[in-house]
């Protein structure tokens, strides 16, 4: 299985507009953020997590010709806004795309996305099929199990997910002690650390390294990362040797 980190930034992404900080006008690529999203390959499908404003730009350049499938992890606009340009797989595909989320999930695309399911729809509108899951209610996809894990944005839940040994968290703040529990066993965990001073909906750096360590992870890989976390090679200096900030087009090989 590979995953494609194909964004790592915050709901602004970096650099953001009007910002002169030193992140922010860095000439790293690394420090270049889109907004956060992953893709998962394994056994000739392709999976995207969360479909933002920057899905577009994304897809053209990690070079995605064939989508099978999207799960969305909550309906907050740097999460879902660029689900129209499912479209383009749609009319190359010739299918209809099954996308996985939650109920509330559902009802929000509804609403943003009206047109998609009007009973009058404009040719060429997207074809999306609304595949409601719910937490910790496993499900089969593609000849592997994946379990939608219950995480708290603050009073939002979202959904993480956890596929073989490998878990995706963002946009959490908080963590049941039930959820933890799904998460036991887990080899690589990607998770959201948005800065280093106290946030309400988010874990700052230091909750998500004390995360990890909890879980006892041998790999972590920190997303959903805001200008003030601080430059990327500096930041990198400060973390554990199982830590590492991801950075956007970075792929991981999981066995």
């Amino acid at each position: 299985m590979e995953v494609t980190f194909l964004g790592t930034g915050t709901s602004q992404g970096v650099p953001v507009i009007a910002c002169g900080c030193p992140v922010c006008k860095s000439q790293d690529s690394h420090d270049k953020r889109l907004r956060s999203s992953i893709l998962i390959s394994y056994n000739n499908k392709n999976i995207v997590i969360d479909t933002g404003p920057d899905f577009r730009q994304q897809m053209l350049r990690e070079e995605v010709v064939e989508l099978d499938a999207a799960l969305i992890t909550h309906s907050h606009k740097d999460h879902i806004a660029g689900l129209d340009d499912i479209r383009a797989f749609n009319f190359k595909q010739q299918k209809s795309i099954n996308i996985y989320g939650s109920r509330a999930t559902h009802d929000a695309l509804k609403r943003e996305f009206y047109y998609a399911f009007s009973d009058f729809k404009y040719p060429g509108v997207p074809q999306l099929n609304l595949e409601e899951i719910a937490h910790n209610q496993p499900f089969e996809l593609f000849g592997k199990s994946i379990i939608p894990i219950e995480v708290m944005h603050y009073k939002m839940p979202v959904l993480a997910f956890r596929i073989d040994n490998f878990a995706y968290i963002t946009d959490a703040k908080t963590v049941s002690q039930e959820s933890k529990e799904l998460l036991k066993g887990v080899d690589t965990l990607v998770v959201n650390a948005l800065q280093i001073s106290p946030h309400l909906s988010h874990f700052t750096l230091h909750e998500a390294i004390k995360f990890a360590e909890d879980l006892q992870v041998s790999k972590c890989y920190f997303t959903h990362i805001g200008h003030n976390l601080g430059k990327h090679q500096e930041v990198m200096q400060q973390l554990p040797e199982n830590v590492f900030l991801a950075y956007d087009s970075l792929t991981l090989k999981l066995s």
